[in-house]
């Protein structure tokens, strides 16, 4: 099984999560270089373009694997979309769905109150 690089506690304001997989506490972070490799995955233009089509709420389990997948090389974890898509979730379907969602808020939502900076 991959191992993972990345042990501690996850840092929202760094855009991380902690999820069981395999029966283990990952962290996943989509970081710049993730999210690069979920551009060319989904054929996005731009990273506006990838954040419209996740939140159009519709997503094949395979999109699930890639972003599950980009989130957890992005923190540093030895997974390919292979060994996530055999990997184990509480919860099944549904803990792979929350696991994407809670990944796609640390990311591109901004935190209650948060301002963006200034140009």
């Amino acid at each position: 099984m991959p191992q993972g690089l990345r042990y501690g506690r996850a840092n929202r304001h760094r855009g991380e999560i902690e999820a069981q997989i395999d029966g283990e506490r990952r962290i996943l972070c989509l970081t710049l270089g993730a999210l690069a490799e979920l551009e060319t995955a989904f054929q996005a233009d731009d990273l506006t373009a990838l954040a419209e089509r996740f939140a159009g709420g519709r997503m094949k389990a395979a999109d699930m694997i890639r972003v599950i997948g980009a989130g957890l090389r992005g923190a540093g974890n030895l997974f390919s979309d292979e060994d996530v898509a055999s990997a184990t979730v509480d919860g099944g379907i549904a803990g792979h769905a929350a696991i994407v969602a809670d990944l796609l808020t640390a990311t591109f939502a901004r935190p209650r109150g948060e301002t963006p900076p200034d140009p």
